[in-house]
């Protein structure tokens, strides 16, 4: 099973690049600003300790990679990765002025092929990067390669609700809080890509076959936001 056939991944990668300068912003007005506790929800999920290496895939302009490595403190490291240059950019002047000490190193990568040993991490978050990916399975195969046995990964992203209601309420939000933004912005055709791919994105039940499918022993997906939000939480038992 493929993701996103609408978009190839070097077009994906431009339309984040683009983005890159006003990401942070169009996230807090599209999140009502509630996108941070969504994120710090995400890396409790992931359980990170002290002195442990985390691994953030996807990670845009650094929040989650941010708040993993609070989590495991100056004796640990956390690798922030995004195949976005401008967005690695970002996320690195960003750490270097609000926390220079934090133990983070900036990686430009491919999701679908990690540039890391296999068992290399403890714990691992994703966030509003598995919707974007051209195939969910190899994704989920390759954390689930670099993480050690008993880490947990927790991916964060945007859902199509079950409830009609919610759909609706959905369909609104996005036609008159999310592209009314992106065009104040000049980016309206870079965000027309959001409810594509949403609708093509698996639900929860989905999710956690397929993580179950990838390797990993258990799965649990968390609905949130009324379910227009959702965490997959795999964990790797061996």
């Amino acid at each position: 099973m493929t993701n996103n056939n609408w978009h190839s991944a070097e077009e994906i990668q431009t339309i984040f690049n683009r983005i890159a300068p006003v990401y942070d912003q169009l996230n807090y007005l599209l999140s009502f600003g509630q996108h941070r506790i969504w994120k710090e929800m995400t890396v409790k999920w992931s359980e990170p300790l002290s002195g442990q290496i985390g691994l953030d895939v996807c990670c845009g302009s650094g929040d989650l990679s941010q708040l993993l490595a609070r989590k495991v403190g100056k004796t640990g490291k956390v690798l922030g990765l995004d195949f976005s240059q401008e967005l690695l950019a970002i996320a690195a002047q960003r750490a270097q002025q609000d926390y220079p000490t934090l133990p983070l190193k900036w990686v430009q990568g491919d999701a679908l092929n990690l540039p890391f040993d296999d068992n290399t991490f403890d714990c691992a978050t994703m966030g509003y990067g598995l919707r974007n990916v051209t195939d969910i399975p190899r994704c989920l195969r390759e954390l689930h390669r670099v993480l050690k046995p008993n880490a947990k990964v927790a991916i964060l992203d945007f859902h199509r609700p079950s409830q009609p209601w919610q759909q609706q309420f959905q369909q609104w939000y996005l036609d008159n809080l999310v592209v009314p933004s992106a065009k104040y912005f000049g980016l309206k055709d870079e965000y027309a890509y959001i409810m594509p791919s949403l609708e093509r994105f698996p639900q929860g039940k989905e999710q956690v076959k397929l993580a179950k499918e990838a390797g990993f022993n258990s799965a649990v997906h968390y609905p949130i936001a009324g379910g227009m939000m959702g965490v997959l939480v795999g964990t790797k038992n061996c």
